[in-house]
């Protein structure tokens, strides 16, 4: 029985370069950053694509090694010696067609990286907690924690920039 996969890297960086660019960017906060971490995400997925199951499997990779790469690069010694470049304003827009949208993005950037994450893939990724756990390497009751942290946090960041309590669900 033949377990070779099939998957096309122009077809898999075509469907998730946006994903990946995000994560990274969400977790960088800065657009150099993301990129070098972009390029990384899927110079591995070439050297590891015969260790990649199913589509499923893909995606989870995808983001873990993402957020893997992330965390490798924040940690490194020459990123504790640089002063690093925010997410200016201009560069928020290109990322957003909404004013509205590009507050939310800027604020979520301004919470612990922790919330930020969790955040990002339950909101923006549209994946379960299951998925989050499994991806994170986290207890369920963590991430639900998280997650709820991080809401509340939102929530008064935007309060206080003058959005209205109605756009909250309760």
């Amino acid at each position: 029985m033949d377990t070779t996969n099939t998957f096309n890297i122009d077809e898999i960086v075509d469907r998730y370069s946006d994903m990946v660019y995000r994560i990274a960017l969400t977790q960088m906060k800065n657009i150099h950053d993301a990129q070098d971490i972009f390029q990384e995400v899927f110079l591995r997925l070439v050297k590891y694509i015969d260790t990649i199951e199913d589509e499923e499997h893909l995606k989870s990779w995808l983001i873990r090694v993402t957020l893997n790469c992330s965390k490798t690069n924040l940690m490194s010694g020459w990123r504790k010696h640089t002063q690093p470049l925010e997410l200016d304003e201009e560069q928020s827009q290109i990322l957003f067609e909404m004013e509205e949208q590009s507050q939310l993005y800027e604020q979520i950037q301004k919470l612990p990286k922790k919330y930020r994450t969790v955040l990002y893939l339950f909101y923006y990724e549209e994946l379960s907690i299951k998925e989050i756990c499994a991806i994170t390497q986290q207890k369920e009751t963590t991430v639900k924690s998280q997650l709820s942290r991080a809401r509340k946090m939102l929530k008064q960041q935007l309060l206080k920039l003058g959005w209205h309590n109605s756009y909250f669900k309760e």
